[in-house]
């Protein structure tokens, strides 16, 4: 199994209005981005304060979404991973 690496240095971006967050894998460093649209489903009134509680409260499911893609090489065109909410849910 690879070892990844999440740095604590989760963000709200106000442009793109999402969480993001680094991975690692060897010499790999990439973004990860969560649209506010996924929070919607998973929180009541997600602000960009609540979205950022709601990832570190269930950091361990992100991060295991994102080992996910990066295994199975879904990755966006700039090498870097976007989630949804399916990716989370494991659908």
């Amino acid at each position: 199994m690879p070892f990844f690496t999440f740095p604590d240095d989760a963000t709200w971006n106000d442009e793109r209005r999402a969480v993001e967050f680094g991975v690692e894998l060897g010499e790999y460093r990439g973004r990860v981005t969560v649209p506010r649209s996924v929070f919607q489903s998973l929180i009541p009134n997600p602000t960009p304060e609540a979205c950022l509680a709601a990832f570190h409260l269930d950091r361990a499911q992100f991060e295991r979404a994102v080992e996910h893609k990066i295994i199975c090489r879904q990755l966006t065109d700039d090498g870097n991973v976007a989630l949804t909410l399916r990716d989370l849910r494991g659908d």
